[in-house]
């Protein structure tokens, strides 16, 4: 089972409020500005800081990789809500 649309356009990274990934084959959302993936777990968002995974170069690359060859679009869009 895959997270919701009406959860995905809500989702947001606790700590800079920026967009996610969601890479659904992995189970995890995907902060490519913070090099951080928060997992997804039984099908629940664990959107905690400290649980969170800080990846290297080249996990960024690969995740990156996936996202752009899936056509992954963000959770959100911030150029949608210019004032």
């Amino acid at each position: 089972m895959s997270l919701s649309p009406t959860l995905l356009e809500i989702l947001a990274c606790p700590e800079d409020k920026g967009p996610l990934y969601y890479v659904e084959s992995e189970s995890l959302l995907y902060n490519p500005r913070l090099h951080r993936r928060y997992d997804v777990r039984d099908d629940i968002p664990v959107m905690l800081i400290p649980e969170s995974t800080t990846v290297d170069d080249a996990e960024h690359e690969r995740l990156m990789a996936t996202i752009e060859s899936n056509s992954i679009s963000p959770t959100f869009d911030v150029g949608s809500s210019d004032s």
